[in-house]
């Protein structure tokens, strides 16, 4: 996995860098996104270790249907460099560049049952205060939290959760 995010960087600046110059965050985020679960689905990923296919039938294979001359140029350097099975990779870290330069913190909010608006309002609210940036939230439900929830940033989990309290206070007592 750490090869694999190694290898991908410098084509994730490099599309980054290209998305910027054309002011086009939101395109690239979008082509990349499709691109990766096609080349992610187990089936597309044998056949683009098959040496009979050629790059150009790689590129059409993985590029959206309105995806721009530059994208699929960047598709086929990938292609050249049998370096499409990174895409995944690639999106994955474009998304945090594009984070940062858009100043935005991601997070995810896992709760045990669903959120209504006004909960995950507060939080967003909370999230942005604390960071002093935009927060853009996704949710996720798990019962096993029993209560609570957890956010995850990717820099920084914070277990609010009645799960991993118990836990704690096991460990707690324990020692």
């Amino acid at each position: 996995m750490s090869q694999a995010l190694t290898l991908a960087r410098p084509y994730a600046r490099a599309a980054f860098a290209i998305a910027r110059e054309g002011g086009k965050f939101a395109p690239w985020s979008d082509a990349l996104a499709f691109s990766a679960q096609v080349a992610g689905d187990p089936r597309v990923a044998a056949l683009l270790l098959n040496p009979a296919l050629h790059q150009d039938q790689a590129v059409t294979l993985l590029a959206p249907p309105a995806a721009e001359a530059d994208y699929q140029r960047f598709l086929g350097l990938l292609a050249d460099a049998q370096r499409l099975a990174l895409l995944p990779e690639i999106a994955g870290l474009y998304e945090q560049l594009r984070a940062e330069a858009e100043h935005v913190v991601k997070a995810t909010v896992t709760s045990a049952t669903d959120m209504s608006p006004a909960e995950l309002a507060t939080i967003t609210a909370a999230l942005k205060k604390r960071f002093g940036r935009e927060v853009d939230v996704t949710t996720a439900v798990d019962a096993s939290l029993i209560g609570g929830a957890v956010i995850d940033t990717g820099e920084m989990v914070i277990d609010g959760s009645l799960k991993g309290k118990l836990a704690r206070l096991q460990n707690s007592l324990a020692h």
